[in-house]
């Protein structure tokens, strides 16, 4: 066979897989699902690049993302097209996602220098003939697979944070929004110019589940995985192969508390907008609502009102879009006739509002604690809405799911002391998911939500491994550590540490 010939043959035995608009099912790209080869070759490359980046000051590294963070901003309306042309979400969407990523992209290479940098700490009074300091030195490189959902905005919490503290990064998108990931990588290697051609430390794998896989099992130092707490549980168990440490940021089943005293007008506008935007496929969305008896009625009205004026369909300024995940369409149904067959009404929409590849709104009221409408991730546009005698009481309920991401408070007395309260990685008071929007802020959850950090100090910190230094500066009245020590050493030291921490 001549050498056309075995390459032609091995071009036909790539599997490749398509990239879709879910409004029209129109292919949007096509792409190869790598193979682990491909996925190690991937790995080698970024691991190559690592060293040339890692080599760089935190300033000119910045200077880097600066350079990328302009030319998304440049070819924004490109991004934002491409987001909601693969996503089906609407523009409106689409742009705050691009606006969230460059903020965060900002961010963490303006304060990677600050926060892992190296500084000073005390010795304490036993070594005072030290002095003391802590640096990061980056892991090397780190394994990011993206979500669907946000394309940009949640993958950017990983990418831009790993690279920012020194580490390459090999990136698989969701196998729903490749186009996506190709972008930010391309544009990446774009912004660095000749040294982007040759060796980015921005790496992208496309593929489905066995492409991850094929990440897990890699030569990475780290692996940061968005996603179900399902599909985490496989990521964890394969990355546990090789100890690989894992950053898990997984589903939610958030919380939203309507106290007796909220202003009800902002807080059912609030309601409602995280319940309903980007069609309820939001991981910190809103999916169960708990609302004091005194005020539930009112509260019910404004959210009936507010929901019945939403426009659903493909159109670019369409509140609500499609269901990006088929597959979605079924676990909405699901829990929707649960619902309403374990006793809830269905005081907008039911199960006739799934209407593949769309979800009309759906609020349900009333509904039992146990079914699965309010102990499951239902990832669409579907609102729980259940009446509690006190705000006690709706904080134990929000406790009681094994989810714990974010939640959110209306109340003017009693905010604060109820976000204390509440089991949760992130909590807003009296406005619909302001910790996305704030870079300084880490985002992450706890239990079946996952664990570790993205964003703010905490974000940058999961990408860098701390090293402590300790240096003598002279030698020391009392040495301890010597087997030549006089005899008397140790019975000094103990009065010295009775005088120094008795009180």
């Amino acid at each position: 066979m001549s050498t056309d010939s075995a390459e032609k043959s091995a071009l036909i035995d790539i599997e490749m897989f398509q990239s879709l608009d879910p409004r029209t099912n129109d292919v949007i790209a096509e792409f190869p699902v790598l193979s682990p080869q491909d996925v190690e070759e991937a790995v080698a490359n970024a691991r190559s690049a690592a060293t040339w980046w890692g080599s760089l000051t935190f300033s000119a590294r910045a200077r880097h993302l600066k350079h990328w963070r302009q030319l998304i901003l440049e070819r924004f309306d490109e991004l934002a097209g491409l987001i909601s042309h693969e996503t089906g979400k609407p523009m409106a969407d689409a742009m705050l996602e691009v606006v969230l990523g460059v903020d965060h992209l900002h961010w963490a290479g303006k304060n990677a220098k600050r926060v892992l940098g190296r500084r000073h700490v005390a010795p304490g009074m036993l070594m005072f003939n030290h002095t003391a300091s802590v640096e990061y030195e980056a892991l090397g490189v780190v394994g990011v697979i993206g979500p669907w959902n946000y394309p940009v905005f949640t993958p950017m919490g990983s990418i831009a944070y790993a690279l920012s503290a020194g580490n390459a990064v090999v990136f698989k998108p969701s196998e729903f929004t490749t186009k996506v990931g190709q972008w930010l990588v391309d544009t990446f290697a774009e912004a660095l110019g000749d040294q982007g051609r040759h060796r980015s430390p921005l790496q992208l794998i496309t593929g489905d589940g066995r492409t991850g896989n094929a990440l897990c099992q890699s030569d990475i130092d780290k692996l940061a995985f968005t996603g179900s707490s399902a599909t985490g549980k496989r990521v964890m168990s394969a990355c546990s192969d090789r100890l690989i440490p894992v950053l898990m940021e997984c589903g939610g089943k958030d919380a939203f508390i309507v106290d007796s005293d909220a202003n009800l007008k902002s807080a059912s506008d609030a309601a409602v907008w995280g319940a309903m935007a980007n069609a309820g496929q939001t991981c910190v969305g809103v999916e169960r609502i708990y609302v004091v008896d005194s005020v539930a009625d009112r509260f019910i009205d404004l959210v009936v009102d507010q929901v019945s004026k939403l426009t659903v369909g493909g159109e670019p300024d369409a509140d609500i879009g499609p269901i990006t995940m088929p597959a979605q369409l079924a676990i909405i149904e699901r829990h929707v006739k649960d619902g309403m067959r374990s006793g809830g009404q269905a005081v907008v929409g039911s199960a006739s509002s799934i209407r593949a590849p769309y979800v009309k709104p759906v609020v349900l009221v009333d509904v039992p604690e146990d079914a699965s409408t309010v102990t499951e991730e239902t990832f669409g546009p579907v609102i729980v809405i259940n009446r509690v005698p006190s705000l006690r009481v709706a904080v134990e309920r929000a406790n009681a799911s094994r989810y714990a991401l974010g939640a959110t408070v209306f109340s003017k007395r009693n905010g604060v002391r109820a976000a204390q309260d509440l089991t949760a990685g992130m909590v807003g008071i009296n406005s619909i998911l302001p910790y996305a929007a704030m870079p300084s802020l880490p985002f992450g959850g706890v239990g079946g939500s996952g664990f570790g950090r993205i964003h703010g100090a905490e974000g940058l910190r999961e990408f860098a491994r701390p090293k402590s230094v300790a240096h003598r500066r002279f030698p020391p009245l009392l040495n301890p550590t010597s087997f030549s020590k006089a005899q008397w050493t140790m019975h000094a030291l103990k009065t010295l540490v009775r005088v120094l921490y008795r009180w």
